[in-house]
C-alpha cells in the first residue's frame, strides 16, 4: 500500500462527503469514507445561513453569517485535523486535499446576495467549501480546487486515461470498496487522486 494519502471533499449544506484515497484510478486505494458535519446544530439557521439571513436586516445578517462561518470552520478544522492525525498514526503521510468547487464566479455584496434566491444558493455552496479550504490549510494540507463540471476532463489529463475508461474504473470500484459509493464518493475520490498527484 502506498503511504501517501490525499483527502477528497464534496460539500453540501451543513455536511460534507469525505474520502481518504491513495494510489490512483488505475491502482485505486480507498482508505476511508466519512461524513463531516459542518453546521453547528446549536445555531439556528446554520445549515443554510444565507437563507436564514434573508429574513434579517443587513447588520443582523452579517453577524449571523460571521457566527456560522466561525463555527463551520472550527467544526471542519477539528474533523480534518483528527482524521489526518489518525491516518498519520497508521503510518500514512497526508499531503493534500482535493475540494470540489462550482463555477467560481465572484459574488456581489451581501445585500445583493440576499435579494436573489439563486445567489443565496451559490453563496451557501461557497460558504461551506471555504470552511473546508481553511480547515485543510490550517492542518498543513495543500489544497487543490477542482471544478466539478470539469473534473472528468481534468482527471483524463492528469492520469492519461480516456474518459470512458476512467468513468468505468471509478464506477466499478464500488464493487470492491462496498457502499456507500454514490456520486459524492466517486467525485470526492477523484478530487483526492488529483490532489495526490498535484501535491507531490
Amino acid at each position: 500500500m502506498s503511504d501517501t494519502v490525499a483527502l477528497g471533499f464534496r460539500a453540501h449544506s451543513g455536511w460534507t462527503a469525505a474520502v481518504a484515497a491513495s494510489g490512483s484510478p488505475s491502482k485505486p486505494i480507498i482508505l476511508e469514507r466519512c461524513r463531516i458535519e459542518t453546521a453547528d446544530a446549536r445555531i439556528v439557521g446554520s445549515t443554510q445561513p444565507y437563507h436564514a439571513a434573508r429574513e434579517l436586516c443587513v447588520e443582523e445578517a452579517e453577524a449571523l453569517i460571521r457566527q456560522c462561518q466561525e463555527s463551520s470552520t472550527l467544526l471542519a478544522m477539528r474533523a480534518v485535523s483528527a482524521w489526518a492525525a489518525q491516518l498519520r498514526q497508521n503510518g500514512l503521510t497526508v499531503i493534500g486535499a482535493g475540494i470540489l468547487f462550482a463555477s467560481g464566479r465572484p459574488l456581489p455584496n451581501l445585500a445583493a446576495i440576499l435579494r436573489s434566491h439563486p445567489l443565496i444558493h451559490t453563496a451557501e455552496g461557497e460558504f461551506f467549501r471555504a470552511a473546508l479550504v481553511t480547515a485543510s490549510e490550517r492542518c498543513g494540507l495543500r489544497v487543490t480546487k477542482v471544478k466539478e463540471r470539469e473534473i472528468w476532463e481534468r482527471a483524463t489529463s492528469v492520469f492519461r486515461l480516456p474518459i470512458a475508461d476512467l468513468q468505468r474504473r471509478i464506477g466499478e470500484l464500488g464493487k470492491s470498496v462496498g457502499p456507500p459509493w454514490r456520486r459524492d464518493e466517486k467525485l470526492a475520490s477523484l478530487a483526492a487522486w488529483i490532489a495526490l498527484i498535484e501535491s507531490k
